[in-house]
């Protein structure tokens, strides 16, 4: 068991990280165009982490650049709708190209999920900024997700006890996600009524459900990397690992807050 002294030794690190992941982030959302961008290069870095992950024979740099080139190819050209079927198609490509390379059946169902998430989850990024209220809905998804994430591990470090996925997520604690999700919807609240122009019914909805399905996208993450017998994703975020380590809450929110938004406003 480590010292008590050395709980937050690592807070220092991941707050400096976390200045440089906002200021691209801003950069990321101040423009449509800069968003497609932005979401296609998360999709490469992150379908280069899964490679790495799950040990795919392949050159995995030459593999992720098609990947969030043809991403933002789509993105750029297609509708949702067309996006969708364009990228499935896209999707049985890549995975015949690694069929092609004997790859093993484990790592098809790796790069099956890296589709997955990489084609699928995280462009409802880029659609969330499309509308004319896109960019107050974008900052509102994110930095809930992510708070979140701060909150769960805040709310452990001080008050965890109760381990609830030890054999997935040892770190993870009861108190921690039950603080985390509450202090969540008070966000939700806060920077709903300013963003989404939604009651508080609507903020404590939101709230609630992106603390739970963020949890689970995490433990989603955590999951693949005990499998894989790894810590992080990658090394990209000091102090956080990868990219995909620090993006794994979004696997779920980002289609989740898309379909929600939709239907609010149709409603």
């Amino acid at each position: 068991m480590k010292p008590e002294e050395n709980k937050f030794a690592d807070v220092p690190l991941r707050v400096k990280t976390w200045i440089y992941i906002i200021l691209v982030f801003v950069m990321g959302i101040s423009y449509p165009l800069a968003m497609k961008l932005f979401v296609s290069w998360i999709s490469l870095q992150c379908f280069f982490e899964f490679l790495r992950l799950f040990k795919i024979n392949s050159n995995h740099r030459i593999s992720s650049l098609f990947l969030g080139a043809a991403q933002f190819f789509l993105l750029y050209f297609f509708t949702i709708e067309n996006y969708f079927i364009y990228s499935s198609i896209l999707s049985l490509v890549v995975l015949l190209y690694f069929l092609i390379l004997k790859t093993s059946l484990k790592q098809l169902y790796g790069v099956f999920t890296a589709l997955l998430v990489c084609l699928f989850a995280f462009p409802h990024l880029s659609f969330i900024r499309e509308p004319v209220s896109g960019l107050n809905s974008i900052i509102f998804v994110v930095v809930v997700t992510e708070l979140n994430d701060v909150f769960q591990y805040l709310m452990g470090k001080f008050f965890g006890k109760h381990k609830i996925t030890p054999a997935i997520s040892p770190n993870k604690t009861m108190e921690g996600f039950i603080g985390g999700v509450f202090l969540t919807v008070i966000l939700s609240n806060i920077l709903g009524f300013f963003l989404l122009k939604t009651d508080i019914l609507v903020n404590t909805i939101l709230g609630t459900i992106l603390g739970i399905s963020g949890f689970f996208g995490d433990v989603f993450m955590s999951y693949l990397k005990r499998k894989a017998n790894v810590k992080d994703t990658g090394t990209l975020l000091p102090g956080h690992g990868g990219l995909l380590d620090r993006m794994d809450s979004l696997i779920f929110n980002a289609p989740i807050f898309f379909w929600i938004l939709s239907l609010l406003v149709k409603n």
